[in-house]
């Protein structure tokens, strides 16, 4: 098959979209954002691309922490409502009929609609171009103890959101295990 080249753009796809919950000094918000992800194992790190513009930039870069919230599927019309709206104008936690939840490890409130809460310290913030890249260190994980199936985390029932091309899509079947491809040929 013939391949094609264009300029570089956001082509790493699907993408976690996620509730990025913040605070400082009594001043909640939250932002959808779709440049996140693992970015070390040990200690566990995400990483998070902001462009400095936006609100919960200055309130995360104050108050030193976040929480990565993950949505469900089921929640879409929310998750973009919290990513289009500024948190200058709009109250998303009241709009969206989200409640936060205290941290246990931080000030930033948890979104409790949501079945996975990841409570984040910033480690260090790195200026890249358009956007500035958090890195935050998971202190403590929150999860919905009914997607826990036999020992383990259910991510199916989890219904996790993704995004790609500005379009938002529902996570499917599981096809495979980490591993198993080796463990097959023994």
């Amino acid at each position: 098959m013939a391949k094609h080249t264009r300029k570089p753009q956001t082509w790493l796809y699907p993408v976690p979209a996620v509730l990025v919950s913040c605070q400082h000094e009594g001043q909640a918000n939250i932002i959808t954002l779709a440049w996140a992800g693992i970015v070390c194992s040990s200690p566990v790190m995400v990483g998070l691309g902001i462009r400095p513009e936006r609100h919960s930039y200055g309130i995360i870069k104050k108050s030193g922490e976040f929480v990565v919230n993950m949505p469900q599927a089921s929640q879409v019309e929310l998750v973009d409502h919290c990513g289009v709206v500024s948190g200058r104008e709009h109250d998303k936690f009241a709009e969206c009929g989200f409640t936060p939840l205290s941290g246990t490890m931080i000030k930033a409130p948890l979104i409790d609609e949501c079945p996975v809460n990841l409570e984040c310290q910033v480690r260090k913030i790195l200026p890249l171009g358009t956007h500035d890249l958090f890195i935050g260190e998971v202190v403590l994980v929150h999860y919905d103890e009914e997607l826990m199936v036999n020992g383990r985390f259910d991510l199916s029932a989890a219904d996790p959101l993704a995004y790609g091309f500005s379009q938002y899509f529902r996570l499917g079947e599981l096809i495979g295990r980490h591993g198993e491809s080796v463990l097959r040929k023994r």
